[in-house]
């Protein structure tokens, strides 16, 4: 079913490493021109030298998604470069684990700005071209957090998770008609995102993603999402280890 993907211009935000690169690799593969945009520019590059390697399409955009106009500058500049915008995958993200009596707010805030409202700034900016056209995909990352919270520790990334998740059903009731939206829910991945977590929960993170799937898998599941023709919508995918409990 690569003709569903074939041709289609697609973003993704934090395309640097983990789930965002091996969806770039994947989506390029099967013909998809793919914008990869996340902060360190240097590792981007990385990926789109070996997507070209192999034959495929790609270009890197540095960004912060905390910036609302930087969003909104990079999808003005991806429609420049590529004539259109089909697909937006909104993967950035951050998981610190921390007790809730810690009161960690910094780490709060992070994971508001980047996993909620990095997520409303790229719908902001692609939904009304793709509203315009007649035509879109969005794609969230949400996570098994998501559906079940993930305490203790997991408390607020929960929170924006759920969040993402609302979203991404509200944003599909509200216009479905034109725009199919889809929320990817993962379980433990082999990412950087266990390394977003610091201090005493540290250790318990890195054992918890000892039974992590590989990225690659996640990946595949986007694609299941975005080849599908276009009058199907796959709303959610939840994918998790065997092994995984929660």
């Amino acid at each position: 079913m690569t003709k569903g993907i074939e041709g289609k211009v697609v973003l993704i935000t934090g395309g640097s490493t983990g789930i965002g690169a091996e969806t770039a690799r994947l989506l390029a593969e099967r013909g998809a021109k793919v914008a990869i945009a996340a902060r360190r520019k240097d590792r981007l590059d990385e990926v789109v030298a070996d997507i070209a390697s192999n034959g495929g399409t790609a270009r890197s955009y540095a960004l912060d998604v905390t910036d609302k106009s930087a969003v909104q500058s990079v999808v003005a500049a991806i429609i420049a470069d590529f004539g259109r915008l089909d697909v937006l995958i909104n993967n950035a993200g951050l998981m610190p684990i921390r007790p809730m009596a810690e009161v960690n707010t910094d780490e709060w805030d992070q994971m508001i700005d980047v996993n909620l409202k990095g997520t409303l700034y790229g719908i902001a900016a692609a939904l009304p071209g793709f509203l315009e056209q007649g035509s879109g995909h969005i794609i969230n990352l949400s996570s098994v957090a998501g559906i079940k919270v993930f305490a203790p520790g997991g408390t607020v990334y929960s929170g924006t998770k759920f969040a993402v998740s609302a979203i991404s059903e509200g944003l599909r009731h509200e216009v479905g008609e034109k725009v199919r939206v889809t929320s990817i829910e993962p379980g433990a991945v082999e990412s950087d995102l266990k390394f977003t977590t610091s201090g005493t929960a540290a250790e318990t993170v890195l054992d918890f993603y000892k039974q992590a799937i590989p990225a690659a898998s996640v990946a595949r599941a986007i694609a299941f999402a975005v080849e599908q023709p276009d009058d199907v919508d796959v709303n959610a995918i939840v994918i998790r280890p065997t092994a995984q409990e929660f």
